[in-house]
């Protein structure tokens, strides 16, 4: 199979991704496809399977988002480290059998625990405890492997097989997103009706089949990338950069060493000497060998916080991260809420593929704009367009029937304030909290949120919830697009050998904004309260385009009001 490229002239969705399409591309996008299909899939069943386990509480799903979340928080630069050391097909098999491995094992316990749960209840209580803690490491460990895969392929590889050309770089970028956006639609959705009609058991049966057959797809996929592209097979560790420097050094330091002493260098003793690595004393260097292992994590953790700090795009980055910092998603904070404010669980479904479609929209937008304005600009555009949009949420607030009653602290209906304030808290899944991420933790919500006179009173004003979701879904393009943006910056700028140190911090920096949010809503969990966390949210995404505007005129200063 080989497709031309170029060969279509279709400006649309379909068109766009078939201009870049050669058959190595197409083998990349098959790849990138399975992974994330059964990567979505597994995200919005664990969080079902806890739920469930736990007796309809989302205290185990919380305990699952936190580990998740504070494992890639505090692991990111060295799992970034450990991709930028290894040889690209080690590293894409390593962490793809550590992902689906993973996955694998947890839906055998699951279905275990599914199958004798009364007699583990009943007689060995001891034994389900142990099984929820082994599924939530395990389930952790899934996550840390896919993040290295996502950092691996998304922001390595498709950079290598791009070739060095921006347009196509960015036409790759943006159909690796229309991809994102399709699954995690289609996923939870096939999943879920597994669950329904069948049971949970066969849920998780299916879930680790699906695993077992798409590790072997999808390394046989990534093998035939890297056989058709021969630049990947060259890549220099970052650390292997010192190693050469030191060497060279050592025999610079021995050519000096043998002149004459009226023949060496005057700077031989204040440069060459300084810069020559300790080779002598190889004992000192066995006995702390040892500590030195052990303390490297942390080191990796410092020098790669200190290494992105430096980077010229790390205004762009942080940027990126300060719009984790929201409560304007279709995570289980604004499904829960939306379900205080009567809307149904049919007519959120639809909201959420709307929301697909404007990103979808977005991705193309960023194309257009990348190639007729220029990358930076196309950042500076996206941001305009997302503050726009939740101009909308903004007013929403203050529209009759708004949350912003900042005085209650209770509900009226005492299940309702259960259900609120534990749906506060929930998975963190990167790149993945926006769509269809608790919908089955929706539909047991509605049973308990729509009863009860607090909810029927609010049931009659929709002017407030209808601008306020107007607004999010219009703002999914302008945050699709700049994700895209600051994504190719790195990938554009970041050196080779610093890809994945880089963007394991990037991956961080998102993970602590997405915990702060949850933070947020814990501290004020009220519904009545929620128009203040949606000031709170504008301000955190205007701060990030701020910081954006900053890193952009710094970098173009005043050509980057030359948009044509």
């Amino acid at each position: 199979m080989d497709f031309s490229e170029g060969e279509t002239p279709s400006e649309g969705c379909i068109g766009s991704i078939m201009k870049h399409l050669t058959s190595t591309t197409f083998f990349l996008y098959l790849s990138h496809a399975l992974s994330t299909w059964g990567d979505r899939m597994w995200h919005f069943a664990v969080s079902v399977f806890l739920i469930e386990l736990y007796g309809h509480s989302l205290l185990l799903t919380a305990v699952y988002g936190l580990v998740v979340s504070g494992s890639v928080l505090l692991l990111g630069a060295v799992i970034g480290d450990w991709v930028d050391n290894n040889k690209r097909l080690k590293a894409a098999r390593t962490s793809l059998l550590v992902q689906n491995v993973s996955v694998i094992f947890c839906g055998i316990i699951l279905m275990m625990v599914f199958r004798y749960k009364v007699q583990l209840a009943t007689q060995h209580n001891w034994a389900l405890t142990v099984c929820y803690i082994l599924v939530i490491i395990i389930a952790s460990i899934a996550n840390i492997g896919s993040t290295a895969t996502g950092i691996i392929i998304e922001r390595d590889w498709i950079v290598v097989v791009a070739g060095g050309d921006k347009c196509t770089l960015a036409g790759m970028n943006a159909t690796i997103r229309r991809i994102d956006q399709v699954t995690n639609i289609l996923a939870p959705m096939a999943v879920g009706q597994i669950m329904t009609f069948a049971s949970l058991e066969t849920g998780c049966g299916f879930v680790s089949g699906w695993n077992l057959m798409s590790v072997c797809a999808e390394y046989v996929l990534l093998r035939k990338v890297y056989d058709m592209t021969p630049e990947l097979a060259s890549k220099t560790p970052r650390h292997g950069e010192d190693l050469e420097m030191k060497q060279f050094n050592v025999q610079e330091y021995e050519s000096v060493k043998s002149m004459p002493e009226d023949e060496k260098p005057v700077e031989s003793n204040s440069t060459i000497m300084e810069e020559v690595p300790d080779i002598s004393y190889p004992e000192k260097t066995n006995r702390t060998s040892c500590a030195s292992k052990f303390a490297r994590p942390f080191k990796t953790f410092q020098n790669g916080w200190i290494l992105y700090y430096k980077q010229p795009f790390f205004l762009a980055g942080l940027a990126l991260s300060f719009l984790y910092m929201t409560v304007l998603g279709f995570d289980s904070i604004t499904v829960g809420y939306a379900y205080t404010k009567g809307l149904s669980s049919s007519v959120l479904s639809i909201l959420i593929g709307v929301s697909a479609i404007v990103g979808i929209l977005g991705t193309l937008a960023f194309t257009w704009f990348q190639k007729r304005c220029g990358l930076i600009q196309t950042g500076g555009i996206s941001g305009i367009g997302q503050l726009f949009s939740l101009t909308l949420c903004v007013v929403s607030v203050f529209m009759p029937g708004g949350s912003f009653d900042l005085l209650s602290t209770s509900y009226t209906n005492v299940s309702n304030n259960e259900m609120i304030e534990e749906s506060s808290i929930s998975t963190y899944v990167p790149y993945v909290r926006l769509e269809a991420n608790l919908t089955e933790n929706s539909s047991n919500a509605s049973s308990v949120l729509n009863t009860g006179p607090a909810f029927n009173s609010r049931k009659e004003d929709f002017s407030s919830v209808i601008l306020l979701f107007t607004g999010v879904i219009a703002a999914r393009a302008g945050l699709w697009s700049f994700d895209l943006t600051v994504t190719q910056l790195i990938q554009e700028n970041a050196k080779e050998s610093e890809r994945g140190i880089i963007n394991g911090v990037q991956d961080s920096m998102n993970c602590l904004l997405d915990m702060l949010h949850f933070v947020m809503v814990i501290i004020a969990p009220n519904p009545e309260s929620f128009g203040l966390l949606v000031l709170i949210s504008v301000s955190f995404v205007a701060m990030g385009h701020i910081m954006y505007y900053c890193y952009a005129y710094k970098t173009l200063g005043k050509h980057l009001y030359n948009l044509c």
